[in-house]
């Protein structure tokens, strides 16, 4: 279901007051979340020391940012696998002129902070994909939501979340495309706003898989990914307590390595990011076998012997649940079997 009140709304409200209230920018406004105020988070520039209070400017860098206007959409496909078809929402013309095909799988990818259409996740997770399968891949483009202080691309997540939604019904309603045969997959940041977009539609998107969904702001916030935000939801933990959630929020949730530092990373920035690449490779080469665990704890010591299940792929896994735990080599190929 769609959410009751408009987030647009509320954020410029909120900011118009707080303009009229307090004396400086960096005034804080509210302790957003629980954890420790300062804390270190990825971006593409490598590991920053973040803010995670709510302060005055990041509530008006927020109210600056309409989704309707700056979000953009890119289709990529096998026909036009390197240069995107850009489909403004609404572009009713546009969309029956591309190359989209309703009778083919449709994916959707999102981004984290401070990310644009050429940053790594994106180029990754586009090309692996429209390498492994002949899908319909949408690039959900929210750069300018983005591209502000940690804070208020976080605030600019659940809004950039309700489009996309809005942008899917528009874009099932010309085309006859169906939420059966969807895969949504999002980065840190990106990886709670794939599971609000699944939210807003009804919790039926069949596929769901969140990269490392990340952790600060995020420890007691309701906005974040939920099990049930689509049939089946998918978490790789490959920076747990540190830039990512340490605790299962999926369906399946995988801890690669014990979820925190993976082989051949020497950083925070590289462990976070290393859950693209295993994305990535599992789709082009499939591998990446977990084991079941009885507990989360047994995931994070690596000591877990029960059933096995196929981490990522571009097939949902309908009825799972559970925590599992794998190991990666330090290099491609990253999967040991």
């Amino acid at each position: 279901m769609k959410m009751s009140t408009s987030i647009v709304f509320v954020v410029v409200f909120i900011a118009s007051v707080v303009t009229g209230l307090l004396s400086s920018p960096h005034d804080v406004v509210t302790r957003w979340s629980a954890g420790p105020r300062y804390q270190y988070t990825s971006s593409p520039e490598g590991s920053e020391l973040v803010d995670s209070w709510l302060t005055a400017a990041d509530l008006l860098l927020a109210a600056r940012y309409n989704p309707a206007q700056d979000n953009n959409y890119h289709l990529f496909t096998r026909r036009n696998p390197s240069i995107s078809q850009p489909i403004p929402y609404g572009a009713d013309s546009l969309l029956k002129a591309s190359n989209f095909d309703p009778q083919k799988k449709t994916v959707f990818l999102v981004h984290g902070w401070k990310n644009t259409p050429l940053s790594l996740f994106n180029v990754q997770m586009v090309h692996a994909y429209v390498a492994a399968e002949d899908v319909n891949l949408i690039m959900v483009d929210w750069s300018i939501g983005a591209a502000g202080t940690y804070m208020s691309s976080l605030l600019n997540v659940p809004r950039s979340g309700e489009h996309v939604a809005t942008y899917i019904e528009w874009l099932n309603s010309v085309s006859g495309a169906s939420l059966n045969n969807y895969h949504i997959v999002g980065h840190s940041l990106g990886g709670h706003q794939a599971g609000i977009i699944g939210r807003n539609v009804g919790g039926h998107v069949a596929y769901i898989t969140s990269l490392d969904p990340a952790l600060p702001g995020w420890i007691s916030n309701p906005q974040g990914f939920q099990a049930s935000d689509g049939l089946y939801t998918e978490v790789m933990h490959t920076n747990a307590g540190v830039s990512g959630k340490l605790v299962p929020v999926g369906d399946v949730d995988f801890y690669p390595n014990g979820g925190v530092n993976m082989p051949g990373c020497g950083n925070n920035d590289c462990s976070h990011h290393r859950a693209i690449y295993y994305m990535a490779e599992s789709l082009t080469s499939g591998g990446f076998t977990g084991h079941r665990c009885v507990e989360l704890a047994a995931a994070l010591a690596g000591n877990c012997s029960g059933d096995t299940l196929n981490m990522g792929g571009g097939s949902a896994k309908t009825g799972s649940t559970g925590i599992y735990f794998l190991g990666t080599n330090a290099g491609p190929p990253f999967s040991q079997y």
